[in-house]
């Protein structure tokens, strides 16, 4: 192991191993909760569109506020409470099975709820890393989180198709609920850096780009002015909004699709449950080459025009996808869902280590939820539109306007000027360090004098919730 290799930091390892197990309970329910509206309680399109909407909802209702309390909270506590939280609400599912009360209205509340938890997970789990690893760290340890979201694609989702065929979909998300509670556990060793606050008005000596004050300040303002400057921050940077552009229509598409593929798979193909597992765990298979190809790709070629090329090459392939049926046409259609997710896994490495690398501390919380808020409130309509569409239009008719809406997601950054980007990235704003904060790895908390050009980020695509 190198001397400054980012696995000798403590910290780094303890996120990593909490990711883990969150990762595997997440996919398991990715699975079989859906399975259980469809199998177990009979529900349509619309119902089936109705309960995916609600479990990412809450980044639209909450999502913008969300990054401004966490930017105030200790990060740590952000994450346990939310793990504890998604734990007691997923074993309530099998508890009302057992007790022969399960109905669709008590998964819909568990979506919505367990969504409010999972906006201020991933808004701390993103917020708290820069501090874990410092700056100069921040590629590869998003590779290496994005390469264990993509293994939990694929063992996760391959894992609950089979859960759900053997035991159930009700007893399958036993394990989802025992997952949360093993992250929440592995969190309490966790001793990050306390947040950074802010504040939104710059004087002379202050970072007046982004409003950022000094660790240890109090806010100088409300709610409403923090938001807002998160928003400005984002959307008033030319290259981020292209990047929020290309990631939400890419959700939006995947979502259209991911949101009826139970009803295909089960309904109208009669397959297995296995075989949908399997299906969505050829996304993960794509998602890990696409994370483990970024960064020695881009150093070749330069972020954006791997980006632009990446997407010009696999994001096509989407129109491969509404070819799913019975026989032999599953495999191009698995072979596209692979394709359009190996752009996903790279997006994800470079886009979320960019947009980490152009924000300091203080504003981390605020960014990262601006961009979920966006992100996730394309899986949200997709969600939504995907039910209606399949009640009006049919599900293979719908499954072509997703598809439609994948080959053409990557324009907005290929038509920007992040496709010529092939040099190198600027310096980053020098990040706010806690006092007392110990240094246990190189250059922790010190922002790069200069690094690899940016790139972009889907922050979820077709394996929504990165």
């Amino acid at each position: 192991m190198r001397p400054d290799s980012l696995w000798r930091i403590p910290d780094f390892r303890t996120l990593f191993a909490a990711t883990a197990l969150t990762q595997l309970g997440t996919n398991v329910g990715y699975v079989a909760v859906p399975l259980v509206a469809v199998a177990a309680l009979d529900a349509g399109p619309g119902q089936a569109g109705l309960l995916a909407t609600l479990s990412t909802l809450a980044f639209l209702l909450i999502g913008l506020p969300a990054g401004a309390w966490v930017d105030r909270m200790r990060h740590r506590r952000v994450l346990i409470v939310a793990d504890l939280v998604k734990a007691l609400l997923y074993a309530s599912v099998p508890l009302a099975w057992w007790l022969g009360g399960l109905t669709l209205g008590q998964l819909y509340a568990v979506a919505l709820l367990t969504g409010a938890a999972t906006v201020f997970f991933d808004v701390g789990s993103q917020s708290v890393l820069p501090g874990l690893v410092g700056r100069r760290h921040l590629v590869d340890a998003n590779a290496a989180v994005v390469g264990l979201m993509a293994v939990g694609n694929v063992a996760g989702r391959g894992a609950g198709g089979m859960l759900v065929q053997l035991l159930g979909a009700p007893s399958a998300i036993v394990v989802t609920a025992l997952s949360h509670l093993g992250s929440a556990l592995r969190l309490t060793t966790l001793h990050p850096a306390p947040p950074a606050t802010a504040g939104t008005t710059a004087t002379a000596g202050t970072t007046a780009t982004t409003g950022a004050a000094p660790a240890g300040t109090a806010p100088t303002a409300g709610l409403g002015p923090q938001i807002a400057e998160g928003l400005r921050h984002v959307l008033g940077n030319p290259r981020l909004r292209a990047l929020a552009a290309t990631a939400a229509l890419n959700n939006l598409g995947s979502q259209l699709v991911n949101t009826l593929l139970p009803v295909l798979f089960v309904r109208e193909l009669h397959l297995p449950a296995a075989a949908l597992g399997l299906f969505w765990a050829a996304g993960g298979v794509g998602i890990l080459l696409g994370s483990r190809c970024a960064r020695p790709i881009s150093a070749r070629l330069g972020d954006g025009r791997t980006l632009a090329l990446a997407g010009l090459c696999a994001a096509p392939a989407g129109l491969l996808v509404p070819l799913i049926d019975g026989g032999p046409w599953l495999l191009p259609a698995g072979a596209g869902w692979l394709l359009v997710s190996l752009k996903t896994g790279m997006d994800n490495v470079l886009g979320v280590s960019l947009r980490q690398r152009m924000t300091p501390d203080p504003l981390l919380g605020r960014m990262n939820a601006t961009f979920r808020f966006l992100l996730t409130g394309a899986l949200a309509i997709g969600s939504a539109l995907s039910g209606l569409l399949g009640e009006l239009v049919g599900v293979r008719t719908t499954l072509w306007f997703g598809g439609a809406v994948l080959a053409t997601a990557f324009l907005p950054v290929y038509l920007s000027p992040l496709r010529a980007r092939t040099g190198r990235r600027p310096p980053a704003p020098a990040p706010t360090t806690a006092v007392g904060r110990p240094a246990t790895a190189p250059d922790r908390g010190r922002a790069p004098a200069a690094s690899p050009s940016p790139g972009s980020g889907a922050d979820g695509g077709c394996a929504p919730v990165s």
